[in-house]
């Protein structure tokens, strides 16, 4: 069994003038809202012995922050694939995941993430989490996939189970929509 755990990055700073897309940073409300997904994490034990992630700038700050809320964490490992990427792309980031890694975090982007778990998670018309999950999968947002393989290229489509679903505001409403 493989868990894979996936973190969208913080709400980012659309008032900063970066020239790139690549380059934008977080705004408060994204450092809070990563900082309180770390310490979430950490509350409720959860493990990675692998991370992967984008390195887009708001990604590194969303771990910078998640990190600090969570605690030691493995080293990340910065694959550019997952800037922006497809779910397809996606599903090829976690197929070339390493074996001895029993749970992996990746931290990236939309709508690729909500792609992505869409399609490793098969339609069940009793999954109130995968719903909740199609209507949005916000800023800073955890999603965590059982996968029931025991190499990562095994991954495919309809074979995973969606444990949890958590977003910012599912912890604190002042980091809901419309609040600032």
């Amino acid at each position: 069994m493989k868990r894979l755990t996936l973190l969208r990055h913080a709400k980012s700073d659309w008032d900063d003038p970066v020239a790139r897309d690549f380059d934008r940073p977080l705004n408060r409300r994204g450092e809070k809202a990563a900082l309180l997904m770390g310490r979430f994490a950490q509350a409720e034990k959860m493990r990675f012995d692998w991370l992967v992630a984008s390195p887009a700038v708001r990604v590194v700050q969303t771990l910078d922050a998640f990190l600090s809320g969570y605690g030691e964490g493995p080293d990340a490992h910065w694959d550019r694939r997952i800037y922006l990427a497809s779910a397809a792309t996606l599903l090829d980031v976690v197929r070339d995941l390493p074996d001895e890694a029993d749970h992996a975090l990746m931290s990236g982007h939309n709508p690729g993430f909500e792609e992505l778990i869409l399609e490793l998670v098969p339609e069940a018309g009793d999954n109130p989490l995968r719903e909740d999950l199609e209507v949005k999968f916000p800023t800073a947002s955890i999603a965590v996939i059982d996968l029931p393989i025991g190499r990562w290229a095994d991954a495919r489509e309809n074979i995973g189970t969606l444990i949890s679903f958590t977003r910012p505001r599912d912890l604190d409403p002042a980091l809901g929509p419309g609040t600032h």
